[in-house]
């Protein structure tokens, strides 16, 4: 049998603010357990939650970035369930009427099997909730500890529908998401200090069926590479229990990396077991049209709309815009190399291969940090087009000042001895030689044999060690050769 993959995502998005969603307390990471919990955060008796305008803020650009209904009235409610690490016995939530409601996103895919594409999905809402604590086992042997720095900690909570059909969605979906929240200002998105955390919901249905399986939730997966291995594992597990003859308990589970599967948390609850009810210590969230249109004039052009401005001002593909607004560094990068350099689709070449593969290879870098600055790369490469040097030139000169070697470009070139051979007599001579050594060649050739004639390229391109322009050579032995 065929199955199709159902998969949802829900995913905790840590805002910006420097103080907590409730109360005033500071929100860092890192810092002694309970050192940045306040009374309103350990729910003494008592103390009151007051509403964060910069938490409500960041909701709005979110909902404006993803053309979404910004909701003038939205309630707080109180979501009910008994965990130590929740001191008031509840979470202060959103549920019937959240602050935003629908939207989509776009973004590539890369399947492990077949080529790139784009896809778009619908969000369900996106709401603001405050954070837990933190559980602690294991300080002391046989003992567990609670930290409340975490505690009222702003979450914006992003759902969307059940339209991902592949692990390999899902991760694309998860990476241009954490991309729009940095790009927007409103997260750190440091996945390592738990700022983007994304739940699964997973499912499998007979191929052609338009009902749901039952869905199982993987919860806190905080990495890429653990969506993409948790989804994929839990697909295999649900299709072999199916097809053995058993049944899928909806249940939430959690995400074992060292093992590579998961397992049983506990039996997934619904809805009405959390019993929402609208938190009597908050007043409706009212967001008025001129905050929201005042918000928007403060809005920083946005991934989709650069990926358009990309497709129509530079010619670039939709599948090459959407890598380089992976990232705002990425995309002010390459916005700087574009500006001086003579074929933006060679720019762009340049930016996802050979600067990228660089950056990559340094930990922790960014493009920002890149030691061959986007106005050198544009000087590179209009040293290509004027034909100074060759794309093999190119690369030294690239790899020379990205080692720190220097900065000005032509005197990298001179000092490497790099510069291309252009002058037409010098390589009418170097052409005659390699005729004349190569009678088999001339030939193979002149009896219709294409190879022979890269044979001749190449003999041309070693005596000159690389340095003869490639194009003229060409040219010149074709004519040579009748």
């Amino acid at each position: 049998m065929q199955w199709e993959v159902v998969i949802g995502l829900e995913t905790h998005v840590q805002l910006s603010t420097h103080s907590k969603i409730f109360s005033g307390a500071p929100r860092q990471f890192g810092d002694a357990p309970n050192t940045n919990a306040c009374f309103i955060d350990m729910a003494l008796p008592g103390s009151l939650p007051v509403l964060n305008r910069g938490a409500v803020e960041r909701a709005i650009r979110f909902g404006l970035a993803i053309d979404a209904k910004v909701a003038n009235h939205s309630v707080f409610d109180r979501k009910n369930y008994f965990y130590p690490d929740l001191p008031k016995g509840y979470q202060i939530s959103q549920f019937e009427l959240p602050v935003v409601v629908g939207g989509k996103l776009t973004f590539a895919v890369e399947p492990k099997k077949g080529d790139p594409y784009m896809k778009t999905i619908n969000l369900t809402r996106a709401h603001l909730e405050e954070d837990a604590g933190k559980s602690i086992h294991g300080l002391v042997q046989g003992s567990s500890g609670i930290d409340l720095n975490r505690a009222g900690t702003p979450l914006l909570e992003i759902v969307t529908e059940p339209e991902l059909r592949s692990s390999a969605e899902a991760v694309g979906y998860a990476r241009a998401l954490h991309a729009l929240v940095v790009w927007l200002g409103i997260s750190d998105g440091n996945m390592q200090e738990g700022n983007f955390r994304c739940d699964a919901n997973v499912s499998v249905r007979p191929a052609g069926s338009t009902e749901f399986g039952t869905r199982c939730e993987i919860k806190n997966l905080n990495s890429f590479r653990f969506l993409q291995e948790a989804i994929d594992f839990e697909v295999r597990r649900q299709i072999e229990l199916i097809e053995d003859g058993g049944k899928v308990v909806q249940a939430t589970r959690l995400y074992d990396p060292d093992k590579g599967e998961t397992r049983q948390m506990r039996t997934k609850e619904d809805s009405m077991d959390y019993r929402y009810f609208p938190d009597p210590d908050l007043l409706p969230l009212t967001i008025s049209d001129e905050w929201i249109a005042r918000v928007k004039d403060e809005m920083p052009e946005l991934p989709h709309e650069l990926r358009a401005r990309m497709a129509k001002d530079f010619g670039l593909s939709d599948y090459d815009a959407s890598i380089l607004t992976a990232s705002r560094d990425i995309a002010d990068y390459y916005l700087g190399v574009a500006e001086a350099a003579p074929d933006k689709k060679i720019a762009a070449n340049w930016v996802m291969g050979e600067v990228s593969a660089a950056v990559n290879q340094t930990e922790g870098m960014s493009f920002a940090e890149a030691p061959v600055a986007p106005a050198v790369l544009a000087k590179i490469l209009a040293r290509i087009a004027d034909g100074t040097i060759n794309q093999k030139g190119a690369k030294e000169v690239f790899a020379a000042v990205w080692a720190g070697e220097g900065t000005d470009v032509d005197a990298v070139i001179e000092a490497k001895g790099l510069k291309q051979i252009s002058d037409a007599g010098a390589l009418e001579a170097i052409i005659d030689e390699v005729l004349r050594d190569n009678a088999k060649s001339v030939e193979e050739f002149r009896a219709g044999k294409e190879k022979a004639f890269n044979a001749l390229v190449g003999q041309c391109m070693k005596k000159t060690r690389g340095k003869a322009n490639p194009a003229q050579v060409n040219e010149l032995l074709r004519k040579k050769l009748g």
